[in-house]
């Protein structure tokens, strides 16, 4: 390779390296970066989660919140959504517990398995799942929020964000 076309490779190479630096430093806004679809729900997921609803109890937005008055201090009322879920905004009573770490770590956040809990998710599949998840493990005060977050907001409940 002769040493002309060694530099120019050098400097292809320097100018790809800096596009790469320019493009994670400064990315693209949301407003114009390609976005990927919504896959439509699962049918084998929406069967798992109708399974679980009919095992676990489920309590209404206007329930959980006459029990957050009635309980206050000792219900606990856990998001088991994801952290940009929960950033944008959640229950002000809420503990956040994404469901993904949730049957982990729930022994640490919890005193006992007769603790009365609430869980909340977008809709009310994942916390749903949860719930069963929990009962399984020995809790038995568990319910989850019927509609979810979105059922929570569309009564006018107060919310918090960061």
């Amino acid at each position: 390779m002769t040493q002309t076309l060694r530099n120019c490779v050098s400097l292809a190479t320097t100018f790809l390296l800096l596009l790469v630096g320019l493009a994670v430093l400064y990315p693209a806004p949301a407003e114009i970066r390609p976005t990927a679809a919504k896959p439509a729900t699962a049918p084998r997921f929406t069967a798992l989660v109708e399974d679980a609803k009919r095992r676990i109890r489920k309590i209404s937005p206007q329930d959980l919140k006459a029990r957050l008055v009635k309980e206050a201090g000792t219900l606990y009322v856990i998001d088991v959504r994801e952290d940009a879920e929960w950033a944008a905004g959640r229950l002000p009573e809420a503990i956040h517990l994404s469901k993904g770490v949730l049957e982990r770590d729930i022994e640490t956040l919890i005193p006992g398995p007769d603790a009365a809990i609430a869980l909340y998710c977008g809709s009310g599949a994942r916390s749903a799942l949860a719930a069963e998840s929990l009962g399984r493990m020995g809790y038995t005060d568990v319910v989850s929020l019927e509609g979810g977050y979105r059922a929570w907001v569309q009564a006018g409940f107060p919310t918090v964000r960061d």
